[in-house]
């Protein structure tokens, strides 16, 4: 396999420097990387066996959340095997010719990421079946009577497909990868591991216990943790202070970040439940509506962390708020809706 590793993007990118800067806080190495231990354990081995026999890769799914290290996985992924990384996203491919542009690209052992592959529209993933399994695409020239298939063949690739959105794929696609791996929200220790790592890097004088507040407040989630940081760094430099714990849970709560991490938009949505639909059940459509925000945003970035923290409840007919989220935001339960729990 090459030992070069160039990367390619497929999408637009935003300004070189600041993505200079996105890619330097980045991990670049399996060892490096801070979490999901099960996973870089298997992946470490799936790596070392693929490397051992000079083959590619199988094909390998991510899910999870936004913001936990797909993307950052397949880099490093390509860095351990000392390959390509070509990088697209499922909306980015609108026709089966998008896609037979980049396969045919392709060189041995390269691979393709796809971010939001849920989203590939039905004619593409039909387009992509036969590449993942037999390295081969068909062409279709000309048309009507005339119309023929060309069959050509291409070098053989992984496939590394990241969603947030596990159940919107569809079975024979999913079943076509190799190892699905499921990326987990972070504890408050890795988190604080990572704050300091990213400070050391963008050169921020933080202290200890100003980056165990950031960690608290960071949703489990890394690149919140990040963001986090780069604006109490903002602050820090004008107050001519490190970030210590006072700078940081001063600053957070003008940001509107509460001790628990919830932020503006948290909160709104349990207090729709509560105050509009009397603490639920109320359907994701109609609190799409009640709240002015889509459907996607509330179900992968705003409810997974709410769940986890057990304020709300998914139920067949709609979203429940539980006695925590009352109790947190100081609402009393009535009798009606005690009798949900």
């Amino acid at each position: 396999m090459k030992e070069d590793t160039p990367y390619r993007s497929l999408i637009s990118t935003p300004d070189e420097e600041e993505k200079n800067l996105e890619y330097s806080l980045r991990p670049s190495r399996l060892k490096d990387y801070i979490g999901q231990k099960e996973l870089k354990e298997n992946l470490s081995v799936f790596i070392k066996a693929a490397k051992e026999r000079n083959e590619p890769l199988s094909h390998i799914l991510l899910c999870g959340p936004p913001g936990l290290g797909k993307t950052t996985l397949a880099h490093i992924i390509s860095n351990e095997l000392g390959v390509r990384i070509f990088v697209t996203s499922g909306p980015a491919l609108e026709r089966p010719g998008d896609l037979a542009g980049i396969l045919t690209n392709l060189s041995y052992g390269d691979i393709l990421f796809i971010d939001e592959i849920h989203r590939l529209h039905r004619s593409v993933e039909e387009y992509l079946y036969p590449a993942m399994e037999d390295f081969h695409i068909d062409i279709v020239t000309g048309k009507g009577i005339s119309a023929s298939t060309l069959r050509i063949s291409i070098q053989r690739f992984t496939l590394i497909g990241a969603t947030t959105r596990m159940g919107l794929l569809t079975a024979p696609l999913r079943n076509r990868f190799g190892f699905v791996g499921r990326l987990e929200f972070y504890t408050k220790d890795e988190l604080k591991e990572i704050a300091m790592r990213t400070a050391e890097i963008l050169k921020v004088e933080l202290t200890d216990d100003g980056a165990e507040e950031i960690a608290k407040r960071s949703r489990g989630t890394p690149r919140i943790t990040i963001r986090l940081l780069k604006m109490l760094r903002d602050f820090a430099q004008i107050k001519g202070s490190p970030i210590t714990k006072e700078l940081a849970d001063e600053s957070l709560k003008k940001l509107g970040v509460d001790e628990l991490g919830l932020e503006k938009m948290d909160r709104e949505l349990i207090r729709v439940i509560i105050e509009k639909f009397d603490g639920g059940p109320v359907g994701i459509k109609t609190l799409s509506t009640a709240m002015h925000e889509d459907e996607d945003t509330i179900e992968n970035v705003i409810e997974p962390f709410l769940m986890m923290l057990g304020f709300i409840q998914r139920t067949s007919k709609g979203r429940i708020a539980t006695p925590l989220a009352y109790s947190y935001l100081g609402y009393k339960m009535k009798k009606r809706q005690e009798s949900f729990f």
